[in-house]
C-alpha cells in the first residue's frame, strides 16, 4: 500500500528509468508496445537468436503510464547476435520506430533533453533510444553517426563479454579500452551521446572516465560493497562517477542486490549506499525490466519504491532527484 504522500509525490515527479530490454522481448513475443499483437511481421534477426520464454512483460506503454514512468531508455542488446550485430540493432530500432509512429500521440523519441520535459508537460511518454554493446557499430565510427541520426542517444561500451571497444566485467584478465573504444568515446562526446559504463570491467571503467570529456553514466548497476558481483561498482568508482558529474542508476537485477536473499528493501540499501558514496545528485534508477530486472513484478512497483525512499527519511526533493531529475540533468549536459 502506498501512502497519500508517496502517491502525490510520485504523480507529480518526473520519473525516468535508464534501462530496459523491452524492445527485444516484444519482438520475440509477437506483441506491440501497446500490449496487443504485433502489427507487422518484420523481425528477421532478433527472433533468430532467441525465442520468447513466456515471461510476463514488465514494461510497455500502458504499464509506463499506469506506473507514472514518464520516460525510459529503450535499449537493444546486440550481444547474442553472432556476426550480425549491426543488423540486429537495426532490426530492433526499426521495430521501435514503427511502434512510436503508430503511437505518436502517446510517445516521443528523445533527441534533446527538453523533449522529455515537453512530453511530460503534454501528458506524453518519452523514449531514449539506446544500444547495449558497441559491437552493434560493426567496428565503424561512421555507423555511430548514422545511429545518432536515427535517434540513438546512449550506448553501452560493452556487455559483460569482450567487445571491439573494451572487455566486460566477466572477461578473465581483461584489458581496458581498445584503440577503437577510445575513438568511439571521443566521437560520442562530439556527437552528444551518453556513454554507459555498465558491464565494463574495472580497468575499462577507469579508462572511460579518463578519456571521456563528458559525464558518463552507469545505466543499470549496483554497489559492490553490498554485493560482490563484478557487475557492481566499487566505492571508489561510485565516488569518481559522482566527482566527474556522472550518474549511477541502481538496477532491479536480484543477483546484483544480494546473492542469497535479494529483496526490495535490499535495493533501497543499495540506493542509500550510492547516495553516501556518489552524492545525492548522482543517483538514479535503471530497472533492467524485461532483461533481468526481476526483483519486482514490473513497472507498477515504482510507486512502492517512492514510498520506501520516503520511509527511509529522504526529503521529497531528494526522492525527485533519484526518480528522474538526476537523469534529466546528465542528459541535458550530454545530449543537449
Amino acid at each position: 500500500m502506498v501512502s497519500e504522500q508517496a502517491a502525490a509525490l510520485h504523480e507529480s515527479a518526473l520519473v525516468i528509468d535508464s534501462h530496459n530490454d523491452s524492445i527485444v522481448i516484444h519482438m520475440r513475443a509477437g506483441l506491440n508496445l501497446d500490449g496487443g499483437p504485433v502489427r507487422e511481421q518484420g523481425a528477421a534477426i532478433v527472433t533468430r537468436f532467441s525465442r520468447y520464454n513466456g515471461a510476463p512483460i514488465q514494461l510497455d506503454f500502458p504499464k509506463m503510464r499506469a506506473a507514472g514512468v514518464n520516460a525510459a531508455f529503450f535499449a537493444v542488446d546486440v550481444t547474442l547476435a553472432k556476426g550480425t550485430h549491426l543488423q540486429y540493432a537495426l532490426d530492433g530500432l526499426g521495430f521501435f520506430l514503427r511502434e512510436a509512429a503508430h503511437s505518436s500521440e502517446e510517445i516521443v523519441i528523445v533527441r534533446r533533453a527538453a523533449d522529455i520535459t515537453r512530453a511530460h508537460e503534454e501528458g506524453k511518454l518519452a523514449a531514449v533510444l539506446a544500444i547495449e554493446n558497441s559491437d552493434g557499430l560493426d567496428q565503424s565510427i561512421y555507423t555511430l553517426s548514422a545511429f545518432y541520426e536515427i535517434g540513438v542517444r546512449a550506448l553501452t561500451v560493452t556487455h559483460s563479454t569482450r567487445s571491439w571497444a573494451a572487455d566486460g566485467c566477466e572477461v578473465e584478465n581483461g584489458g581496458g579500452l581498445t584503440a577503437f573504444g577510445k575513438r568511439m568515446i571521443a566521437e560520442m562526446n562530439r556527437l552528444g551521446m551518453l556513454v554507459d559504463v555498465s558491464h565494463l570491467n574495472d580497468r575499462g571503467f577507469w579508462e572511460t572516465l579518463e578519456h571521456s570529456t563528458m559525464p558518463v553514466m552507469a545505466t543499470h548497476s549496483c554497489c559492490r560493497a553490498l554485493c560482490g558481483h563484478p557487475r557492481n561498482l566499487t566505492d571508489d568508482q561510485l565516488k569518481a562517477l559522482g566527482a566527474a558529474g556522472g550518474v549511477v542508476a541502481l538496477t532491479f537485477v536480484p543477483e546484483f542486490i544480494d546473492d542469497a536473499a535479494p529483496t526490495i528493501d535490499g535495493l533501497i540499501d543499495h540506493i542509500e549506499h550510492a547516495i553516501e558514496k556518489a552524492g545525492i545528485d548522482h543517483v538514479a534508477l535503471g530497472s533492467d525490466f524485461d532483461g533481468g530486472g526481476t526483483l519486482v513484478e514490473g513497472a507498477m512497483t515504482y510507486p512502492q519504491i517512492t514510498e520506501l525512499l520516503l520511509q527511509r527519511g529522504l526529503a521529497e526533493d531528494d526522492v525527485r532527484k533519484i526518480l528522474g531529475t538526476n537523469h534529466l540533468r546528465i542528459l541535458s549536459e550530454v545530449i543537449g
